[in-house]
């Protein structure tokens, strides 16, 4: 029973600290507007395969606006629509829920070879997610990848961003992750947001 009273603690003391993280930089972000990505055809997919953004230093997921940021220097370089799994709501806690982790991770290595084109790993679990599963009983999972497209759907890459359709993976276009994959180097960090 201690325990899980420990873990109870801990996870509500992360939880607020990375609220107040978030918090801080929605405030830092605010200010540029939603005119950021019109000004600058950032969200344009077609912008994404013709110019280069290079090296990034953070990337920023917001799960309830189902969009990825590419920032460098507190600066967004790039916007992309991204599909989830099922259940896109909170914070993975087990293997096989179809929720995608919320906090901060690494990536913390790249797979030219998936099965969805490309993918790059998220760093989930990391010690939180595994100390939260161990008091819990529970298989905390992993495998939590940032991807392409699946080869093998009869939709329109437009069409299946539309959708939640991973098994709790971030997904996005085959282009877009064509550039991500340039943008970002191994040990690259990434805020996941509810």
């Amino acid at each position: 029973m201690m325990n899980t009273q420990v873990v109870a603690l801990f996870y509500r003391t992360k939880t607020m600290q990375t609220f107040f993280k978030q918090l801080l930089l929605l405030c830092l972000l605010a200010p540029l507007g939603v005119t950021w990505a019109q000004s600058s055809g950032l969200s344009s997919p077609h912008s994404a395969s013709k110019s280069q953004i290079g090296k990034v230093d953070l990337v920023v997921v917001n799960k309830s606006e189902a969009s990825m940021l590419l920032m460098r220097q507190g600066k967004v370089l790039r916007r992309y629509k991204i599909a989830l799994g099922d259940r896109p709501v909170g914070h993975k806690l087990q293997e096989g829920d179809q929720r995608t982790p919320e906090g901060r991770y690494i990536l913390d290595y790249k797979k030219a070879d998936s099965a969805y084109y490309r993918a790059i790993h998220i760093s989930y679990p990391n010690d939180e997610d595994k100390l939260r599963a161990a008091a819990l009983g529970i298989n905390p999972g992993g495998q939590i990848m940032i991807h392409g497209q699946n080869p093998n759907s009869s939709l329109t890459p437009d069409e299946a961003q539309r959708l939640n359709w991973t098994d709790g993976c971030i997904a996005i276009k085959n282009e877009e992750i064509d550039e991500l994959w340039r943008a970002v180097d191994t040990g690259t960090p990434i805020e996941i947001w509810p």
